[in-house]
This record gives C-alpha cells, structure tokens and sequence, in this order.
C-alpha cells in the first residue's frame, strides 16, 4: 500500500479554497482505494473540506485556541507536528500543501509537489519585494521528484522562469465532478441583476480595471450591480477607488460558503475574470456547471481553459471588458450561447481523469 503524507499548510489557513479543497479531493478519493493510504499533518485545522479527518486537537478546547482568530498558533503547531511526523518517515511519498520549505532537509521519501502557477515570476512587478513566495517555489522545484503543472501554460512557465528538467513536469489540469448536481444556498439580500467578481484584488488580478469598466457598465445600466466574493474584506485601498468612482452604493461583498457561490454563479448576469495571468483558473469551471456565462481576459492559460466557450475581452483594455459584458448583459442569444458552449467544455475536465493521473504520478514513484 502507497502511503501519501498530506501537509498542513493550506489546511491551516483556509476554510475554504480551491488548493485546500484540490488536496481533500484526492483524500477523499484515496478513501475507495485498497492501493493508497494517506494521513494528513493537522492537529487542528478550521478548513471545511477535511472537518470529519481525524484531528487531536478538534475539540473544544483546541478550536478555542487554535480557531481562524489565532490561527498562526495553528499553523505553528500543526507545522511542529508535521516535522515530527517527516522525521518519523512513516509514509511513502511527501506532497506539501503548498511552498514553506521547512520540509527541506528532513523528508527522506519521494517528494511530489503541485505548482499552481508561476504568476509571481512572470509578473513580479506586482509582489512585495519581500514575499518569500518565489524563492520557496523555487526551493520546492529544485527538490521535488515529480512536479504537477495544472495547465500546458503553468509547464511552458515552469521551464521558462526555472531550471527545471522538463521530465520531472505532468500537466494534470484540474477537473469537476461532472455526475453530482450542484447544492444551492440562497444569499440574502441580492440585488436582482448584478455581474460577479470572485476572489482576490489585488495587483495582477485586474481589478481596479474591472471597477472603471463596470463604473461605465452602470451608469448605461443602472439597474446592475457588482457583487464580489472571496478575497478577504474590502480593505482601504478598494473602498477609496470606490469613492472616488462613486461607486460605494453599487458594490456589494459577500463572504460565501460553496453552495452559496454556486447560487452566485448561477444568478449573475455574468462572471468576469479579469487577471492579468493565471495557472488555471478553477472559477472557470464552477461557472460552467452553474450555467453562468463567462468573460475573460485574453490570456495563454484562460485561452487553454475557458476556449470558445467565454466572451474575451483585451487584458488592458477597460473599453474592450465593457464592450464584452454589454454584449454578454444585452444579448440574449449569445448569453444563452455561452451558457450551452460553456456546459459543453466542463465535459473536458472530469475531476475521476485529474485524480487518477495524479495516482499515476505516485505510483511512478514507488
């Protein structure tokens, strides 16, 4: 039996989240496989995905210590618990959660890491100078026996910003479970027509563009909003923009769980993805099966995923963003288009062949 040893550091500090939950699929997979084994390096963790895996401390008294309010307690201590745990070795094969190379140095077994993009490199105008990020990416690539690439554009980045040996690359895309229909959950207090925006803000993800485009957007259609979700809380910075377009009455946050984003998805007028550079984007995907159409910003990585099944618009451009969600908002034809073609493409990323390429990795290794 192939033990897999699943770090704690995204389970230490999301709820949820697309990386936290891409390892508690394959946990959950790992489950209805004689072949594979698995544990996880949490003592206490707050992530949804993995609330019933066993946890020493999940209890009252470790969530009263250990909760989101203190949570690099958490990550301190499911951390020290990790290295004890690579330090006993008791498992074949290390895939860290996510880049802290504490691992360095102290894991003996075969090391398979997951490289969700290489946005940093690509675009590092956009980072603190002082984000460890990079280098710790960098220390993971040079270390790792198999690095999983979630897109052809995250590999050709890999070899292009890295020394890496184009062997050691599988691009395994991200996928969706195709057979079980999706669970809403109303969100109250929705305005009736609005575009969503999910996830993060800042830098590269393009969103002080999205705000000019969608100030334009509104005053033409005053009945819309903009409903954002993820990302943390609206910080100073956004608040400020949107005073200064006048747009603090029509922009409203949400803090969601799945199945309330998936009833977002799917009452939106649209979902706009405006970044500058992506390693995949799962949004895509999540759209798709809510039956929300898509626009995106002309990338290599949202050209491989989103193919014609979205509405492009120019990267830089506000005017082109605002001239494709005008057509997706006005025209039904093309929206209901969308939503069909956008059904269509989900069918190419069945989450059973992401998982079971993922297996194939670990057992190229044991």
């Amino acid at each position: 039996m192939i033990k897999i040893f699943f770090d704690h550091q995204k389970f230490s500090v999301q709820r949820y989240g697309g990386i936290s939950r891409y390892f508690a699929n394959l946990v959950q997979d790992i489950k209805n496989r004689n072949e594979f084994d698995y544990q996880i390096g949490c003592l206490y963790s707050p992530n949804h995905y993995i609330k019933d895996e066993p946890q020493l401390l999940n209890n009252k008294l470790g969530k009263f210590f250990l909760n989101s309010r203190y949570g690099s307690k958490a990550y301190k201590i499911n951390q020290a618990y990790c290295k004890y745990l690579i330090g006993k070795g008791r498992y074949d094969i290390l895939h860290p959660t996510y880049y802290d190379p504490y691992f360095i140095g102290r894991n003996k077994k075969s090391l398979v890491i997951t490289v969700h993009d290489m946005t940093h490199e690509r675009l590092p105008e956009y980072f603190w100078a002082e984000d460890q990020l990079t280098r710790n990416k960098r220390l993971n690539i040079e270390v790792a026996d198999k690095i999983i690439a979630i897109s052809e554009t995250t590999r050709l980045d890999l070899i292009n910003y890295s020394n890496v040996d184009p062997s050691r690359i599988e691009v395994i895309y991200h996928g969706i479970d195709l057979d079980t229909p999706l669970v809403y959950a109303p969100v109250t207090g929705l305005p009736e027509q609005y575009v969503l925006y999910v996830g993060d803000r800042g830098g590269y993800k393009n969103f002080y563009r999205f705000l000019d485009a969608f100030k334009l957007f509104s005053a033409k259609y005053p009945e819309v909003r903009a409903v954002l979700t993820g990302g943390g809380p609206i910080q100073v910075a956004d608040r400020e923009l949107m005073e200064r377009l006048k747009l603090q009455d029509k922009v409203i946050h949400v803090n969601v769980s799945d199945e309330q984003l998936n009833y977002l998805y799917h009452h939106a007028a649209a979902f706009v993805y405006p970044s500058l550079h992506e390693g995949f984007g799962l949004p895509i995907l999540e759209a798709f099966k809510a039956q929300c159409p898509v626009i995106l910003s002309d990338t290599p990585c949202f050209r491989e995923i989103g193919a014609e099944a979205v509405a492009f618009f120019e990267t830089y451009q506000m005017e082109s963003m605002l001239a494709a969600m005008e057509k997706v908002y006005n025209d039904t034809a093309y929206r209901l288009q969308l939503i069909e073609n956008g059904s269509r493409r989900l069918r190419d990323f069945p989450i059973d062949r992401s998982l079971e390429q993922t297996f194939d990795v670990y057992r190229s290794l044991v």
